[in-house]
């Protein structure tokens, strides 16, 4: 019983059933062994627990209205709808089925255009088709690739250091992912590839293909978490910081378990051991060895072919003889000047005063000084020679011409920021007592988690002699894709189902041990795991299936028994509305003004601070400490935001208020709050009342009729028609406001134009409110 001075105390209710409990023999539910061996012990309840048991395909639920099920995803849902006396909603309208394929797959609200094609199309595939269509877009791996980035923790800074040290090349991984889910790219081969993409390359990376250089750009994977190794933060501590966070990492995504937690101990609630902890990091420490460590600026391969180098060594050696040319012909210049100037002295003077230039400087007599500081004109120099010669400090020019432009057409060498093995033998990974590298207890070998090593074996190999490394990573990426594995499909499929309904089948994406969330349809969720490993691991396939589920297409309106039964919507008896990512919020202005510039790729779009000390997109450019001059994005800062900079230290304003997420070390599941912050940037922030404005300069060349005006507004940012009353409300609010600016501009003689400015403030309240925010 707990001390008398506990304030929370267990019921008299509460103490009576423990008491019987005892009294009756403390039987628990499931058996229990005769004996229990020392140290870790896994229980046959735990091995039974539902994420550590092997995919099995369920059979199809027999529904009583199969009528309502157009896919199997639909007879799992049913089943359970069913016993809750409960079923699915309408069919959205197709208006709102457009908008939400558009911002489900693209990430971006469909052009008016293209909501009365689909609307247009009669066909009974048309569905379908639309689906096809957006698998296909480049826009689609920008959207989808965002989520992974997500669950990889990508950053262009190290952070850990108040420096938070840029990333230089760490762009090349997120267009790696883009592309690989632009692609279709199987996700068993991405997984490989991420894992151990430099084991698959081999040992000689001094002329990768294009394959090459994809398997090795998917290791970034691994050199995402902070790292301020090379910034001050070097440390034996700080080095197995990057280890441990690299293992959280990859176990949180790629297998849905909190890991971390069994560092210093066995962990509390899964059947995770201390030793299991260390079998894994074994996995990765040949590559991430904290005792010979590699800085981040030393974890890079070049992207020069052979060729590239010996055209290198080429222009090398021709911009060496340009200047070896320069500077023979520099110094005849200088020759011929100083004795032209020489020539101007009296001529007793003469001898002495070239003798003073001769003599080295050190050794040069008072006198001497003294002649050469009375006669300043026959000092002629390098950096003074344009004053006595232009003729000849022109011809010069031409050298320096000649070595920029050899310079300039030499290809730039390109680097991956990759994670590879070095060769030879591999550090011995130890168990730390309580987590501290100071006290390491019994060495471990590699190896999966001990309650999941009897369903997926792994061999792992002590030394992998075709690719010069150990191959242990090779291995684990093999036991994670070979589809025995009882988590990587589910983890998949769950967090693919959570982006398009807003929950997963279980709500914790990060977290399928025991303190994690239930599935609502376990087998639903397998079935779903099993037909992605069936399909090949088709990515493109899954959403498929999904979207043309009745559940995907129903309505998001509620009813009364729905909400008294499942006020969550976790049965799916209605569609949940979702608000937009930050990310897509932003990007969503950008199209609807018709400013967003879908240039894909390259180097991320830089952000700074501005006066008042919040981060925006721009190039630093300070000046004293303060911030100078605005220099001209040149239309960079309306790309994406996929491509906008990720500083951990400097999150962009205008994406912040939405939930951006803090990356410690990634995220698995985004909040989606609803906070005054977010009401308070769309009112104010300068990006929002500038996108509106572009917006309403379109809307006021297109027509300068009002109700044409507000009607296109309307369906550009909605994707669908206004309603005759809500014309008439949107009317009469423009034409006020019209009013109101051309008095306020003629009282304060401004030349703004109250007509676009009244438009424009009209576009910033759709632009503001809950239709555009989310997805219906």
């Amino acid at each position: 019983m707990p001390p008398e001075d506990v304030a929370v105390r267990p019921t008299e209710d509460e103490i009576t059933t423990i008491v019987n409990w005892i009294a009756s023999g403390a039987a628990v539910e499931g058996p229990e062994p005769a004996t229990i061996d020392r140290g870790f012990y896994i229980t046959n309840q735990e091995r039974q627990f539902w994420s550590f048991k092997p995919v099995v395909r369920p059979s199809l639920p027999r529904v009583k209205d199969p009528t309502r099920a157009a896919n199997e995803i639909d007879l799992f849902l049913l089943e359970k709808l069913e016993s809750a006396e409960l079923s699915f909603s309408d069919q959205a309208s197709k208006e709102v089925l457009v908008r939400r394929a558009y911002l489900d797959l693209t990430g971006l609200p469909p052009t008016p255009s293209q909501v009365e094609h689909f609307m247009l199309d009669s066909q009974p595939d048309a569905y379908v088709r639309l689906i096809d269509d957006l698998l296909s877009s480049p826009r689609y791996g920008e959207r989808w690739g965002r989520h992974w980035l997500d669950a990889a923790g990508y950053a262009d800074s190290e952070g850990q250091t108040d420096s938070d040290a840029e990333r230089p090349w760490a762009f090349f991984y997120r267009d790696y992912v883009v592309s690989s889910f632009n692609q279709g790219k199987p996700y068993d081969q991405f997984i490989r590839e991420q894992i151990a993409g430099d084991e698959l390359v081999g040992a000689d990376r001094s002329n990768l293909s294009p394959e090459q250089v994809e398997q090795l750009t998917g290791t970034g994977f691994l050199r995402m978490v902070s790292d301020g190794t090379g910034a001050g933060a070097g440390s034996d501590e700080g080095r197995n910081a990057v280890v441990s966070e690299t293992v959280k990492m990859v176990s949180s995504s790629l297998t849905g378990l909190t890991v971390g937690c069994a560092q210093c101990h066995n962990h509390r609630y899964d059947p995770i051991s201390q030793k299991d902890y260390y079998r894994i990091r074994a996995i990765f420490e040949p590559a991430l060895n904290w005792k010979s460590w590699v800085t981040p600026q030393n974890r890079k391969v070049s992207l020069y072919t052979s060729a590239d180098r010996e055209a290198k060594a080429k222009v090398e050696e021709e911009i060496k003889s340009i200047e070896a040319e320069r500077v023979k012909k520099q110094q005849a210049y200088i020759d011929a000047t100083f004795e032209k100037e020489i020539a101007k002295l009296p001529e007793d003077v003469q001898q002495s005063v070239r003798e003073a230039h001769t003599a080295a400087g050190k050794d040069r007599t008072d006198e001497q000084k003294a002649l050469i500081k009375k006669y300043p004109s026959t000092v002629v120099t390098p950096g003074n020679l344009y004053l006595f010669d232009r003729a000849a400090s022109d011809d010069l020019k031409t050298y320096t011409e000649k070595q920029t432009k050899l310079r300039e057409a030499l290809k730039p060498e390109e680097f991956l920021r990759v994670l590879t093995e070095p060769a030879g033998e591999p550090p011995v990974t130890y168990v730390f007592s309580r987590g501290n590298f100071d006290s390491p207890l019994d060495a471990v070998e590699p190896g999966e988690l001990s309650v999941i090593s009897g369903l997926a074996s792994m061999e792992i190999p002590h030394n992998a002699e075709q690719v010069n490394t150990t191959g242990r990573r090779t291995a684990y990426a093999e036991l994670l894709t070979s589809g025995n594995h009882p988590l990587v499909s589910r983890v998949m499929v769950n967090r693919v189902w959570a982006h398009h309904f807003g929950t997963g089948i279980v709500d914790t994406p990060g977290d399928f041990g025991f303190l994690g969330g239930r599935p609502t349809h376990p087998e639903l969720l397998d079935w779903l795991a099993d037909e992605f490993v069936q399909s090949g691991w088709d990515i493109k396939q899954l959403h498929r299936i999904i979207m043309t589920s009745t559940a995907y297409q129903q309505t998001s309106n509620r009813n009364a028994q729905g909400n008294q039964i499942d006020r969550q919507k976790r049965l799916l008896w209605s569609m949940p509305v979702r608000r937009l990512e930050s990310e897509a919020v932003r990007d969503g202005i950008l199209a609807v003004s018709g400013m967003l510039d879908e240039q894909m790729a390259g180097v991320p779009v830089p952000v700074m601070a501005d006066i008042t000390g919040q981060w925006v997109i721009g190039k630093e450019n300070l000046n004293a400490g303060r911030p100078g001059p605005v220099i001209d994005m040149k239309g960079q800062q309306y790309r994406r935001s996929l491509y906008i900079q990720v500083r951990r230290s400097r999150p962009l304003a205008v994406l912040e208020p939405f939930d951006l997420p803090e990356l410690a070390p990634n995220c698995t599941k985004r909040p989606s709050s609803t906070v005054p912050t977010q009401s308070l940037e769309l009112l104010n922030s300068d990006f929002v009342t500038a996108q509106s404005r572009f917006f309403a300069v379109k809307l006021t060349k297109q027509s300068q009729d009002i109700e044409h005006q507000v009607s296109q507004a309307w369906r550009t940012a909605f994707g669908k028609e206004i309603t005759d009353e809500e014309k008439e409300e949107a009317i009469s609010f423009v034409t006020e406001m019209q009013e109101v600016l051309t008095k306020e501009y003629e009282s304060r003689q401004l030349n703004d134009d109250p007509i676009i400015d009244a438009v424009a403030v009209f576009c910033q309240a759709l632009l503001s409110s809950n239709q555009f925010l989310y997805i219906e």
